[in-house]
């Protein structure tokens, strides 16, 4: 950490808003070091989409944490200017499990903030009760932005 080669994420309670002392995560500035590191059949896309994500969200000025309601988790809460916004992350939702999974931490978070799946998948964008599911690489390249 001290070399900026891993960046360490704290977890947050969505609902007592306090940070949490454990569940802190770990983002390699590199993913070739990671690559590196842990054998090709190791290679997980979906974690290494939310490392991109992460540092994408570094980029643009947001101050990010992970989220913690009950006993799920939502990937992302990005503030900036005083404003959230909450990220789920998965390489793909056209599995009924994984969409289930990604969405429903969402759906219990009862403020209006805005909630974003991202995905690599392009069968899957679209609003679903105010949740908007997007497609990574569109959103990387600032083509859906609110």
């Amino acid at each position: 950490m001290e070399a900026f080669i891993f960046y360490p994420v704290e977890s947050n309670d969505i609902v007592g808003k306090q940070t949490l002392k454990m569940n802190q995560k770990l983002y390699n500035v590199d993913l070739g070091i990671r690559n590196y590191l842990l054998p090709r059949k190791n290679n997980d896309l979906g974690f290494s989409l939310e490392n991109i994500v992460y540092f994408e969200l570094l980029r643009r000025g947001y101050k990010v944490n992970i989220g913690k309601l009950g006993t799920t988790e939502v990937d992302f809460i990005a503030e900036k200017d005083h404003r959230l916004h909450y990220y789920q992350v998965t390489a793909s939702l056209t599995d009924e499990k994984t969409f289930e999974r990604e969405i429903t931490p969402l759906q219990n978070i009862a403020d209006q903030y805005p909630k974003t799946i991202l995905t690599l998948d392009r069968f899957t964008p679209g609003d679903y009760n105010g949740i908007e599911a997007v497609n990574a690489v569109d959103w990387l390249l600032g083509k859906s932005e609110r």
